[in-house]
């Protein structure tokens, strides 16, 4: 059986059929431009596949996925430039007559790490999954389901204690100043040091800056959710720097509750080069179908 899947990014679409078995069989990625240019274009390359299914999409948001809602299926005030009060879902079933699931990026991203986890026979019964990259976002699985009802979560812009050698640092959320999004997502780097975080080197102190202010988000969805793992995606984010998120992680936690081996507890994607969520889609997809 083909499945189908669409990471819809704010720079780029990435497209892609796969099986049951979650392999990629095909994959094409699509600029980011205008709704139509963009959706046209998505819909031009599942046109090629008629066997496709049931097609999973994961969104940038925010996004409306109550299904009661007369808005279901769009992407809403979003900041991206001409993609708010955008009807996603609506505009790709008036040419692909197939189920479609629809959820946010960070969500499908979620479910594919845990669908690998599943995989892999890892007793992981919830997770929590974030993003660091342009943005900061976050989903959750728990005992196989999505958290929120009401709408997605929005975890990347939660409220934070401020360094103490970062607090003339005035962050950069257009809408909160310095949350989580607004003091470690990409651009920051740009703000603080006039570079972007590919040229700054891990000794740089502001990596230290960055991991305490990632290390209390990770504590409150520990302490929130208790989640069996926390993962972290994303740009922004390597080995190296999750080294020292687990070293803040720790001395904030500071044995509270057991969490067990941080190394197995706070991870790099299981999904290699951030295809998490194409993962996720197939998976998403086959239970849409299935319905």
């Amino acid at each position: 059986m083909q499945l189908g899947s669409i990471e819809a990014g704010g720079t780029k679409f990435v497209c892609a059929v796969g099986n049951e078995d979650y392999r990629v069989l095909d994959e094409e990625y699509i600029p980011t431009t205008t709704p139509e240019e963009t959706l046209s274009k998505t819909i031009a390359y599942f046109k090629k596949f008629p066997d496709v299914k049931a097609i999973a999409i994961s969104s940038f948001g925010p996004i409306e996925l109550r299904r009661n809602s007369p808005k279901y299926g769009f992407i809403t005030n979003t900041p991206k430039p001409g993609w708010s009060n955008t009807d996603f879902v609506g505009r790709l079933k008036q040419d692909l007559d197939v189920p479609m699931f629809w959820t946010t990026d960070v969500n499908g991203s979620a479910y594919g790490e845990y669908v690998m986890s599943t995989l892999f026979n890892e007793n992981v019964g919830s997770l929590v999954y974030f993003t660091i990259g342009t943005g900061v976002g976050a989903g959750a699985i728990v005992n196989g389901n999505f958290i929120g009802s009401m709408g997605h979560p929005e975890m990347g812009h939660v409220r934070l204690k401020r360094h103490p050698d970062d607090l003339d640092f005035k962050g950069i959320c257009p809408f909160h100043g310095d949350c989580l999004e607004g003091l470690v997502s990409g651009p920051t780097f740009d703000a603080r040091l006039g570079k972007p975080g590919k040229d700054v080197p891990l000794t740089d102190h502001v990596w230290d800056i960055m991991a305490y202010y990632v290390a209390q988000a990770a504590l409150q969805e520990t302490l929130m959710l208790r989640p069996d793992k926390i993962v972290f995606g994303g740009g922004v984010v390597s080995e190296a720097f999750l080294v020292k998120v687990r070293a803040e992680f720790a001395k904030l936690l500071n044995d509270y509750v057991e969490v067990g081996n941080l190394d197995d507890y706070i991870v790099m994607p299981a999904v290699k080069d951030n295809g998490s969520a194409t993962v996720g889609d197939f998976a998403m997809a086959l239970i849409e179908y299935n319905k």
